[in-house]
């Protein structure tokens, strides 16, 4: 039994014009590497970890062939909504496209053996920054910023409400767990592991490890994350790990 991580599979199946080649070259035909390295490692009996942006679809029945395509593979999976998973609406809507092997953390937890799950979201903080890690490249599909994508409060807003789901998550991690994990998609500490509002709540509930995305086209060679007092913290974007 072994338990695995990959973040921000931003699959295009149901939604074939949202390809994610358009934005470099180690997009290209990366489902294909996906599913071969997959195969290669993982077993029925292990648990893969999701953490966020897993479709471009807009609407849950057009998310249903990229969930298919993930269930098709070995593993009990646990997914985590990313901010790019418009299709994620209400859990009643969702759950009836979703396949028996994918569990989803929304305000609970998933016990699974001797481990237990929990998480949220979160959102961009003020706390840090992880501009001199990225590589930023123009892309085809960039939007220029409007009003309400730079307004702070409202961010901050959502960010507040992201941490309170975090605490009411974790809260119900499993008291005899002997492994107690969180799933965020916004990483929840700096890089270099300075004290955070989301990395405090998991020092209070003794979350063991978190894993995250969001971010990509990081610059090769920069250490990043670690381990800070109990928790390791894993950024598992599917390009940063290739």
């Amino acid at each position: 039994m072994a338990i695995w991580a990959l973040a921000d599979l931003h699959l295009s199946f149901g939604v074939p014009d949202k390809k994610m080649d358009v934005f470099g070259p180690q997009w290209i035909d990366y489902t294909d590497k996906i599913i071969e390295h997959w195969n290669a490692l993982i077993a029925p009996d292990d648990l893969v970890l999701i953490a966020g942006d897993i479709s471009w679809a807009m609407h849950p029945e057009d998310a249903k062939p990229d969930l298919d395509w993930i269930h098709a593979l070995p593993g009990t999976k646990v997914i985590l909504r990313g901010n790019h998973d418009y299709w994620w609406t209400s859990l009643s809507k969702i759950a009836k496209v979703m396949p028996p092997s994918i569990h989803v953390i929304q305000n609970n937890v998933f016990n699974w053996k001797h481990v237990s799950i929990g998480g949220s979201r979160l959102w961009d903080t003020s706390e840090y920054s992880f501009n001199p890690y990225i590589d930023f490249k123009e892309n085809t599909r960039s939007k220029p910023l409007t009003a309400h994508d730079s307004n702070k409060e409202e961010a901050e807003k959502i960010f507040e409400r992201e941490l309170t789901r975090l605490d009411l998550s974790l809260k119900n991690l499993a008291k005899d767990a002997t492994l107690r994990i969180a799933m965020t998609h916004y990483p929840p500490i700096s890089a270099d592991l300075k004290d955070s509002q989301a990395s405090k709540i998991l020092d209070r509930y003794n979350v063991d490890i978190c894993v995250f995305g969001h971010l990509h086209n990081v610059k090769q060679g920069m250490p990043m994350f670690g381990k800070k007092n109990r928790t390791s913290y894993y950024l598992t974007s599917c390009d940063y790990l290739n």
